[in-house]
């Protein structure tokens, strides 16, 4: 048995203490031990995309990534989107364009747009739909999916106006 180590995981603005062995990933301790089952684990091969988080405001796949690698990082899963009880835009755009149907590879799909928009407010289309085809989907079929994203990003542009 591998010896555990203390750390401390900044997420969502809350310290989590915990012991973890090297080897665990930051996936299984987002969820194991963080309690933050919103992070889903899809291939734990860094394909699917559904374990994507952001580590100091970057997307990354969480299955790739040991916990110990993750202290003094911020990080933001699923669950640190919604402010003050009311849904983040995204999450919103997703219910209003029908942008999930079984809903596992959301939550990584939200928190992929999430950074994407924030580093790149004005993405254009191709590159939006270039990024977005990192995770998949095997139910929507992608199209609301960007829809959403869309109108998300137009309306930032909007404000920012």
């Amino acid at each position: 048995m591998a010896t555990k180590m203390a750390i401390t995981l900044h997420v969502n603005g809350t310290e989590h203490e915990v012991r973890v062995e090297p080897r665990r990933t930051l996936s299984d301790a987002l969820r194991t031990d963080c309690g933050l089952t919103g992070t889903n684990v899809g291939c734990e091969h860094g394909v699917c995309g559904a374990c994507t988080v952001l580590m100091d405001g970057v997307p990354v796949r969480s299955c790739l990534i040991f916990a110990v690698q993750a202290q003094g990082h911020e990080l933001r899963t699923v669950e640190g989107l919604a402010s003050d009880g009311a849904l983040h835009p995204l999450q919103q755009a997703f219910i209003d364009n029908h942008a999930l149907q079984c809903g596992f590879c959301t939550s990584g799909f939200l928190m992929l747009s999430a950074g994407t928009l924030e580093q790149q407010p004005d993405i254009d289309d191709e590159a939006l739909r270039e990024v977005l085809s990192s995770n998949l989907c095997r139910c929507t079929g992608y199209q609301n999916i960007l829809r959403a994203v869309r109108q998300v990003r137009d309306a930032g542009k909007e404000a920012a106006r």
